[in-house]
């Protein structure tokens, strides 16, 4: 009997709203490159693979009714029609989690299909192929099963090529890719950019008529001047611009306005560049640099990785998007100064560099009221590349899969009094994940999916799509499961879901459940592995006093916003030292890698506790306190 049933419960089909659209960047030159052969049904689908920067779950009106049973978010209003409308098409899994709260090692668990203790990518190191344990990445297994392998937007996996020391130049896993970074250099396609140079920080603003608006808000000598300062001021309030002062990058944007109308930001060129890609099948056509390229080769199927920006820093909706949200009032998450009282240093730490508790109530408002303003102006945008997906599909007579990721990873809007990711906390986390297919008993239409699923799911997921078979050994080190076989009931579900980080605060690691949630520094030391360190006295976490070890345990079944850790109450000893046991032998010693990713192929493995991540919490009920 399909054991999953029981919990999965069918959600409610949603109407289909009308998608918008937006003009393409038009083809200066074009030439026949490659006859017509289009892929029989019969071959596997094309994939496009969407991802969003730093979203929240609650961004999408669809997870808030089937979590809440209302539209709004516990803050309140939110706008995703076009998201909402592929939810209705498909299946929607409202317990996604990241692997590592933070965007390079969490596309890394992507693209990798590998928790960051199984692949040594553990923050914003620069890592490479050449170790021992490299095995290849979502889109080299994708064309070696006949794929073509095409990316739009952000990459952020930072797996580079190793020469001398330096991991820098890409490797080249998409046959197809135009990084974000080109449309910021392409002048007139972005509207906001930053350098450092030898004079400090430079922020430049795009606007309609082609002007840019170059304003110093850091000095490397001191003090910005009275004529600079009088500028940079002049631009807030032309941009209505809140700043993270109270944070440590104090100059980070968390809420302003675009420059640019909607359809010339650099998420809405992104967008223009993907739909550009599928206008022109079998053609070589012109980027915005000016560089030929060719469109797809209706002889392959299609993987395609669509990186957005938004909602990431700078929080810049365009006024047509904001002006929509301009009357909105938002709960303001619950914080007090108290809950540090129980935490241990990198917690505090985390809160130290990320804290916007100080700020005023009003810069709070608009810091929520831009962010979800923001992420209603991408769902337009993806509500446009879903359909010039779906239309490309259609044209060559293909099926298709479409794998939304809302976030890699979440945010906080004021959650633990920060606004930030990089946390064991939920806010940091947790995402949702959405998956339609032109196939669709593959995944039901409506369907809403409550059990815990991984982003290292997406790795086997998409290989099963492509007929690859997930069980052979060649795949044994892939740390998920097709999302599919959720559904089917094929696996039993998960107890618990894993992450770590070492970035901010240094190494952590952390473990939840339904009812808990653990985590625990994991080395006594901050910075990443070396070959001075990597793999010694790898049992610390395990020997060491638990005041060392920093352990949070936070009951979720009283405590479901975490703002108590009871690792040191009394009544929670046993569980936490249980806790630490449990997650500790699973990132500690059962297979994990410490990588000096400075050297060609320097690592060592822990493995004094294989199996020990058995997706099981047999917790003894004796040490279990009572609700």
């Amino acid at each position: 009997m399909n054991q999953l049933l029981p919990r999965i419960r069918r959600g409610i089909v949603l109407p289909v709203l009308a998608l918008m659209g937006y003009l393409g960047i038009p083809l200066l030159h074009q030439s026949p490159a490659r006859a017509e052969h289009p892929y029989p049904k019969a071959q596997p689908p094309n994939i496009l693979w969407i991802i969003t920067d730093d979203e929240r779950a609650d961004a999408l009106a669809c997870y808030n009714r089937a979590k809440f049973g209302t539209s709004k978010s516990p803050l309140g209003f939110v706008m995703s029609p076009s998201l909402d409308a592929l939810a209705s098409e498909g299946t929607l899994f409202t317990s996604a989690y990241c692997n590592a709260p933070a965007c390079a090692p969490s596309r890394a668990s992507m693209h990798t299909g590998k928790y960051p203790h199984h692949s040594g990518i553990y923050g914003f190191e620069r890592n490479h192929n050449q170790p021992d344990f490299y095995t290849p990445t979502v889109p080299e297994q994708m064309r070696a099963a006949g794929y073509e392998n095409s990316l739009f937007g952000k990459p952020g996996y930072r797996i580079n090529e190793y020469k001398n020391g330096v991991t820098w130049n890409d490797l080249g896993f998409y046959d197809h890719k135009i990084d974000y970074k080109i449309m910021k250099a392409a002048a007139g396609h972005t509207d906001f950019d930053s350098k450092k140079t030898k004079k400090g920080k430079i922020e430049y603003w795009h606007y309609p008529d082609g002007t840019v608006r170059e304003v110093l808000i850091e000095r490397n000598d001191g003090e910005l001047t009275p004529e600079e300062q009088a500028a940079l001021t002049q631009l807030e309030e032309d941009q209505d611009i809140v700043r993270a002062y109270s944070r440590n990058i104090s100059t980070m944007i968390l809420g302003g306005e675009s420059s640019q109308p909607a359809d010339n930001t650099l998420d809405a060129n992104i967008t223009k560049a993907f739909q550009n890609y599928l206008r022109h099948p079998n053609e070589i056509y012109q980027l915005p640099n000016g560089k030929e390229t060719h469109g797809p080769d209706t002889r392959k199927p299609q993987f395609i990785n669509l990186g957005y920006h938004f909602p990431h820093s700078p929080v810049l909706p365009p006024k047509s998007f904001r002006d929509r949200f301009k009357d909105k009032v938002y709960e303001i998450p619950d914080f007090s100064e108290t809950e540090l009282e129980s935490l241990p240093p990198q917690m505090k730490t985390l809160y130290d560099k990320m804290k916007i508790h100080p700020m005023t109530e009003d810069e709070k408002q608009q810091i929520i009221r831009d962010y979800y303003a923001f992420c209603a102006f991408g769902d337009s945008l993806i509500g446009a590349s879903i359909q010039a997906f779906k239309d490309y599909c259609e044209q060559q007579g293909q099926e298709y899969l479409i794998v939304m990721a809302a976030g890699d990873h979440g945010w906080h809007l004021g959650e633990q009094g920060i606004s930030a990711k990089f946390g064991p906390y939920q806010h940091s986390n947790h995402t949702a994940i959405i998956v339609a297919s032109s196939m669709k008993d593959a995944y039901p239409q409506g369907q809403v999916v409550d059990e815990f699923v991984e982003f290292v799911d997406f790795a086997p997921t998409f290989f099963t799509a492509a007929g690859l078979n997930v069980n052979k050994s060649k795949f044994k080190h892939l740390d998920g499961t097709p999302l599919q076989h959720m559904i089917s009931g094929k696996v039993e579900p998960r107890d618990y879901v894993l992450g770590e980080i070492n970035h901010v605060f240094g190494p952590r690691a952390f473990m939840r459940s339904k009812d808990f949630s653990f985590s625990m520094r994991v080395r006594s030391w901050n910075a990443k592995p070396k070959k001075s360190n990597m793999g010694k006295n790898i049992k610390w976490a395990l020997n060491a006093p638990a005041e060392e070890v920093e352990m949070v345990l936070f009951d979720l079944r009283r405590d479901p916003l975490e703002q108590q850790n009871v690792a040191d109450d009394p009544a929670y000893r046993e569980l936490a030292e249980w806790f630490r046991n449990k997650l500790g032998n699973i990132v500690l010693g059962d297979g994990r890698i410490e990588c000096d990713w400075s050297e060609e192929n320097a690592y060592r493995v822990g493995d004094f506790a294989i199996g020990a991540d058995d997706k099981q919490l047999d917790i003894p009920n004796s040490i279990i306190p009572v609700q």
